[in-house]
């Protein structure tokens, strides 16, 4: 018995012994401890639910363009000369035919004086000229003069009407000259600032003729965009189906938001498409007109179009925060009977009026979660609330990102 084997098989069993018996004790103190409240399933999560709405609405494709002006003029002279007078003040709005700038008339002036005077000289000699071709006739006759005679007395005549003809017409060049002496403007708009000032010698001489300043039409006004291919197919086709919106004149109505705004509040309509795609964009520029009375839309604003994508039909829209992202696919988590979750893959479409059009996945009435997503998972239990319903909210798209 003491011998050191059987003294180490000893020491052994003992501890194992020890070790069975805290074993034993640690799991009587933990029955010990086990009761009701430790077996109880955690409670149920809060989420937030909201019913999927269905309204008749238009899809819109939006785009970034850019304003300008419907008409844009380079006011330059005609006729040479030093500016006399600038009749405008910087960004004022003008009316056609308003005056702008006056050049020194003087030697204009003159020169249609001098003009005048010699119309006066041609008309005399024309004058005397027909008055004898007038009597050719009665002294041919009785012999008076010869036929050579008669003859020059008409070529006289024809030849004094040409130079008063041809004096009339100088004088006609230079009176246009004096009345272009006037700088008036073409066009309703607003005028920049004058580039030339008073003292200063302007060239009218076609093609470098002095730039005096510039004029933009204001209302109505011109927005251009780039229309990508995708959108002109549809364009084209809801054309050819007969289903693209249109106003009560059958133009199509197209909606404007500045950068400053929060709403897209300015109606217009699409004017024309350009005839064709650019090579190296893809796309095609879309002219848009808008009503422009109070001039706030300036030529060269960025500016948001919104163009219909489709006609005007029930759609189902859900709020945003309650879309899932699950690797590729896009889904939502629907309420059952029983108040679990349900996993919906959904296809979407564009943001309308702060809520995301639903193409395929749920049903109109269904209640979707849109608070608390992150939380649960498909099939457990939740402690649904309703979301609250906000009055007077947006009724109209506010985005149409693809």
């Amino acid at each position: 018995m003491n011998s050191p084997v059987v003294r180490s098989r000893f020491r052994i069993r003992e501890v194992l012994a020890w070790i069975a018996f805290a074993a034993l004790a640690a799991g009587t103190v933990g029955c010990g401890r086990s009761g009701p409240d430790s077996a109880a399933a955690p409670p149920p999560s809060q989420v937030t639910v909201a019913p999927v709405e269905q309204r008749e609405l238009v899809e819109w494709d939006e785009f970034t363009g850019r304003a300008a002006a419907v008409e844009f003029v380079e006011v330059r002279p005609r006729v040479s000369g030093h500016v006399q007078k600038v009749r405008f003040d910087s960004g004022q709005l003008v009316k056609k035919g308003d005056v702008l700038f006056e050049i020194d008339n003087r030697w204009h002036q003159a020169d249609f004086e001098r003009r005048e005077a010699e119309i006066a000289v041609a008309q005399v000699r024309m004058e005397t000229a027909e008055r004898e071709a007038k009597r050719t006739a009665q002294l041919l006759a009785s012999k008076a003069i010869s036929n050579e005679e008669a003859d020059a007395r008409q070529a006289r005549y024809a030849e004094a009407r040409a130079e008063w003809l041809a004096a009339k017409a100088a004088r006609d060049s230079v009176q246009l000259d004096l009345e272009h002496t006037v700088i008036r403007s073409p066009i309703d708009g607003r005028v920049s600032r004058a580039l030339v000032t008073a003292g200063n010698y302007v060239s009218g001489l076609a093609g470098a003729a002095t730039l005096l300043t510039t004029i933009v039409s204001v209302d109505p006004i011109y927005v251009y965009a780039d229309m990508d291919e995708a959108a002109l197919l549809r364009y084209r086709a809801l054309i050819l189906d007969g289903s693209l919106p249109v106003d009560d004149q059958g133009r199509v109505p197209v909606q404007l938001q500045l950068s400053d705004e929060s709403t897209f509040a300015t109606i217009g309509f699409l004017e024309s498409l350009d005839n064709r795609i650019d090579e190296k964009t893809g796309s095609i520029v879309l002219r848009a007109q808008f009503p422009n009375a109070d001039g706030r839309i300036v030529p060269g604003l960025f500016a948001r179009l919104r163009v219909p994508a489709g006609p005007r039909e029930p759609k189902l829209l859900i709020e945003e925060t309650a879309i899932g992202t699950d690797q590729a696919q896009k889904y939502v988590l629907t309420l059952t009977s029983t108040n679990t979750t349900a996993y919906r893959p959904v296809k979407l479409g564009p943001v309308v009026g702060g809520k995301r059009i639903i193409r395929d996945g749920v049903r109109a009435g269904e209640k979707v979660v849109v608070n608390g997503l992150a939380r649960i998972r498909p099939g457990m239990p939740v402690e649904p609330q309703e979301a609250p319903v906000m009055a007077g909210g947006a009724s109209g798209p506010r985005t149409a990102a693809r």
